[in-house]
């Protein structure tokens, strides 16, 4: 099943896969007053709200396994068929799950169903990305993302209008999704920290490592990209994108 693919690649996924209190705070101010939250593909947890009422959808046992004692409670099911009457919730949220989803067009048509007030959605936009990493190492990752992750066109196709912010990555990001060690090179080397991204279980990835490897030992890599050592954040194509669905209704 292609929603539940963690449970072969998420072992150990809570152990990298922590909130960075930086982008926390921007989903925090996307949902802002709404009163109650589903969390669509919510994983072991991270950035749920802690403040309000949370549901958690997860298709995936591993990942639920991971959730933390105090975490929202959670129901095994899918985004494309959420377990919720109409309108349950104020807010629907999804954090880097969509390309997950085997149907997002289903997974976004249900959202909209159990939301009244508003949809959150932390995506990838592969168009906007000109990452090191994806361009001058993993191609195929590039590639990847071009093939899974719906563009901002479709999602405004599939929602209607919607409120764009750019989600930067801090240099020190303690969430390790793909973009978080754009100046911690050496990093992408560790074949722990790579099970905590989802893509680089899709590709051979052994080439663009060898590079890697050597141009970090070398010091090609700092001469190449000594610009972003002194870089506090850097956009590397994450999108949070907030649909007012009252708004839209009026």
């Amino acid at each position: 099943m292609a929603n539940a693919a963690y449970d072969t690649i998420g072992d150990g996924y809570a152990l990298r896969r922590r909130a960075d209190p930086r982008i926390a705070s921007l989903i925090a101010a996307a949902l802002d007053d709404a009163r109650s939250v589903i969390n669509v593909g919510a994983g072991a947890g991270s950035y749920e709200p802690t403040d309000r009422p949370v549901l958690a959808v997860e298709p995936s046992m591993t990942m639920i396994a991971q959730r933390p004692a105090h975490a929202a409670a959670c129901v095994c099911a899918r985004a494309e068929a959420l377990p919720v009457p109409d309108g349950a919730f104020d807010a629907a949220m999804a954090v880097l799950t969509i390309h997950h989803w085997s149907d997002w067009r289903a997974g976004l048509r249900e959202m909209r169903r159990v939301a009244r007030r508003r949809i959150v959605l932390l995506t990838f936009d592969a168009q906007a990305s000109e990452f090191w990493l994806t361009r001058d190492y993993f191609p195929a990752l590039a590639a990847l993302d071009d093939a899974i992750m719906p563009t901002l066109s479709a999602l405004a196709e599939a929602l209607g209008p919607y409120r764009c912010i750019i989600a930067p990555a801090p240099h020190d990001c303690v969430d390790g999704f793909l973009g978080a060690y754009w100046r911690r090179p050496a990093v992408y080397l560790d074949p722990i920290a790579r099970a905590s991204m989802s893509s680089f279980a899709r590709i051979d990835a052994a080439e663009g490592l060898a590079r890697l490897a050597r141009d970090v030992d070398s010091g090609a890599w700092r001469a190449r990209y000594g610009d972003l050592i002194a870089r506090a954040e850097l956009d590397v194509g994450y999108r949070l994108l907030t649909w007012e669905l009252e708004s839209q209704a009026a």
